[in-house]
């Protein structure tokens, strides 16, 4: 790790040529930096690196370096290129590479997973953005990348002061035999999580939010529709499938969970895999499971959903030390709140694509990004659940998408 000086002497922010010169002196010195991959200690689980943190910390160098870290705006990754792949799988092999950096051989120890902000930069090319959502959720993340993008298509032509610039700092750390072990075995638990996780991207190019909106629908709405569609075809069944929504509008919102899964999309499911059923019904009911899931998501911008109130009064009567009222112990609500379909629409100017993983051992996360033309979706499932199967989902999402547009093909010829 090295410490940057984003500003001069002065107070004026480095140009890009001097941000350009002193990232190529890090990178001349990065072969003499620490060969034991440090930045692997934050992706193990919170409270074995919190132990391992207090071992860190216990040394004075440590701690001058870590909080060093700590304090920086955000870390930039200068990534050793990787294996090559088929370009069928290039997109999805790129998705892991930003978020874990491909295991403890490849460019994990090169991350520090507890940062909020990490851009990532490949020898081969490739770049993204890891972030860390304890302090912030995927919107504003998205609209960060949009502005560092329009700016480096039109970036501020400042000449680089004369003035030589200071070596970037490097930070050291000691090694004990007790942090090296921690290090082994954070890489062991790591290196078991990424063999796990099965991540498919892909770019669906049927249609894109502006077709959906000359229809008057909404693009968030008619895609959990169609994504009620493929799980009902891949597994013969709906979920409980939780899509996050922002309450950004209040003061220090988060989330709300949008509940996609609807009586109404369960007709309209139903009635796809019913051959006697017209076209012409089938088109009203997609309409209507379209409209509850607007609804809904409406309801909960506006604070109306029933998750974050449920869960503060459950926190609530625990702080207090009152006994959990019955509701939250009832198998209902534990069967409705097992999110097998974790979703949510990061939207970006960009074309690119948010991924996470899966909330629960047998279930997929689905995440998306709907430009004017296509849209950009990544599904990850864990290759534990043998019932489960990232690029399986992916497949039948997008003949689902396909089958949707057909329906709504004949809703713009037939203009209703």
């Amino acid at each position: 790790f090295f410490q940057l000086e984003v500003y001069n002497s002065d107070g004026t922010p480095l140009t890009v040529d001097q941000l350009h010169s002193q990232l190529h002196r890090i990178r001349g010195q990065s072969w003499k930096t620490d060969k034991e991959p440090l930045g692997v200690l934050t992706s193990d689980h919170r409270h074995t690196w919190g132990q391992a943190y207090t071992t860190l910390m216990r040394d004075k160098l440590n701690r001058e370096s870590a909080r060093a870290i700590q304090r920086s705006l955000f870390t930039v990754c200068l990534d050793a290129p990787v294996l090559k792949v088929s370009d069928s799988r290039a997109g999805s092999r790129l998705a892991a590479q930003m978020l874990h950096g491909g295991g403890s051989y490849s460019n994990s120890g090169n991350r520090w997973f507890d940062k909020t902000l990490q851009f990532i930069v490949g020898e081969d090319g490739s770049c993204g953005v890891l972030y860390e959502q304890a302090v912030a959720e995927g919107p504003p993340i998205a609209t960060i990348i949009d502005h560092v993008l329009d700016y480096c298509k039109d970036p501020d032509p400042v000449r680089a002061p004369l003035i030589p610039l200071p070596l970037p700092k490097k930070l050291y750390f000691y090694f004990t035999p007790e942090i090296k072990r921690d290090i082994e075995h954070a890489k062991q638990n790591l290196d078991i999580l990424i063999t796990d996780l099965d991540i498919s991207c892909f770019t669906y190019q049927g249609f894109g939010k502006e077709f959906l909106k000359r229809l008057g629908l909404s693009p968030d709405s008619v895609l959990q529709v169609a994504l009620q569609l493929a799980y009902y075809r891949a597994h013969g069944e709906l979920c409980a499938t939780a899509e996050s929504a922002s309450l950004r509008r209040f003061h220090r919102g988060r989330t709300e969970t949008i509940r996609s899964t609807t009586s109404a999309a369960l007709a309209f499911v139903q009635a796809m895999a019913d051959e006697n059923c017209q076209a012409s019904e089938k088109l009203s009911l997609l309409q209507e499971a379209v409209k509850v899931h607007s609804t809904l998501t409406e309801q909960a911008l506006d604070g109306q959903g029933i998750d974050r109130h449920l869960l503060g009064l459950k926190l609530e009567a625990i702080a207090d030390g009152f006994r959990v009222p019955e509701l939250f112990m009832d198998t209902s609500y534990a069967v409705t709140s097992y999110w097998k379909l974790s979703t949510g629409q990061v939207a970006a100017r960009t074309d690119c694509v948010m991924c996470y993983g899966p909330l629960v051992p047998d279930g997929y996360a689905v995440c998306y990004n709907p430009l004017p033309a296509h849209v950009n979706f990544a599904v990850t499932a864990f290759n534990c659940c043998q019932e489960t199967n990232a690029e399986h989902l992916a497949g039948s999402l997008q003949r689902a998408l396909d089958d949707v547009g057909a329906l709504l093909g004949i809703c713009k010829d037939g203009g209703s």
